[in-house]
């Protein structure tokens, strides 16, 4: 039974973490012990008292040395975390009195990256003595590090979270999706281009679950066609451009904004087949409970000047 969250928080300290960290290192109590510049005697009680606080064992003992079982592997990592965490804590602080900007650290959505490199321009400009962390992925795992805390703001779709009441969201426009290619691809040209004749390709696709895949999952569906067997799967931008550049049979669907500027580079083109369904909104994203910092209160206000730019644009 693993122990409530306020015992193993009442239990820890900060050098134990230290010594698990080592131990994964160097592998033995001795080397752990002269890492963290402890004596071994207190080094074994050290790591007695950390084990005790989770209620079982973390190391199997080995003629070897310490190797940690699959317990002792999650607990090292999230050590590992809670240590560059303070690491960056200190560097912010230390920036903060050195008059510097802070720490922003924001997550975004492979079709928002545009908007959150425009906003960051705008922002920089103003205030440059800052550092900025720009995660991109997909939406359950941004909102998981929100969660966590690792974000001061993420641009994501809460739809797939189990408690979407828990974010403050700001909704922007939808996002266009383009189908794209390989520039020498057969159908690049085919100004009578059906979805039919891109069933006959292999094609890089999104994950199972995640927006772009089910808007994709859907036109196949209502045009009454299999969707493709065995396609190629990655949530990066640039393992799908890679893959385009690799093989020119390849087709793929990925937001409007980053296709235009690929095709802006030649690294591919928007085939001229425009797809029937639409994929939902995201929206600028933050906790309710947590406040936002100035700096990323800034952020928010460039994003929301983007996006006006953006509607006016359009209309």
């Amino acid at each position: 039974m693993i122990p409530s969250l306020t015992y193993i928080a009442s239990r820890l300290r900060i050098r134990q973490l230290q010594l698990l960290i080592a131990l994964d290192e160097h592998g033995t109590l001795h080397r752990a012990a002269e890492r963290v510049s402890i004596s071994q005697p207190g080094a074994t009680k050290a790591l007695h008292e950390i084990e005790a606080t989770f209620g079982m064992p973390l190391f199997s003992r080995t003629s070897q040395g310490l190797q940690a079982n699959d317990l002792g592997r999650c607990v090292i990592r999230y050590a590992r975390l809670i240590h560059s965490d303070l690491a960056h804590l200190r560097e912010e602080m230390l920036g903060i009195l050195q008059g510097h900007g802070g720490h922003l650290a924001v997550g975004t959505i492979a079709g928002a990256v545009p908007l959150v490199l425009r906003a960051l321009t705008d922002l920089r400009q103003i205030q440059a003595d800052i550092s900025v962390q720009i995660v991109e992925d997909i939406s359950p795992r941004l909102l998981k590090l929100l969660d966590e805390g690792r974000l001061d703001l993420a641009i994501a779709r809460t739809s797939g979270s189990q408690h979407p009441d828990v974010y403050a969201c700001l909704s922007l426009h939808p996002e266009r999706l383009a189908l794209v290619a390989s520039p020498q691809h057969p159908q690049q040209q085919n100004l009578a281009l059906n979805l039919t004749d891109l069933s006959q390709y292999s094609w890089v696709v999104y994950p199972t679950g995640t927006p772009m895949r089910a808007v994709l999952e859907r036109e196949f569906s209502e045009a009454g066609l299999e969707f493709p067997r065995y396609p190629l799967e990655t949530s990066s931008t640039f393992t799908m451009l890679s893959l385009l550049q690799e093989d020119p049979n390849l087709v793929a669907v990925m937001p409007n904004s980053i296709a235009s500027s690929s095709e802006g580079f030649g690294l591919l083109r928007r085939l001229p087949l425009e797809l029937l369904s639409r994929n939902e909104p995201y929206a600028i994203v933050h906790r309710r409970n947590a406040s936002l910092s100035p700096l990323a209160q800034l952020l928010l206000e460039h994003l929301r000047s983007q996006q006006e730019q953006e509607a006016r644009l359009s209309d």
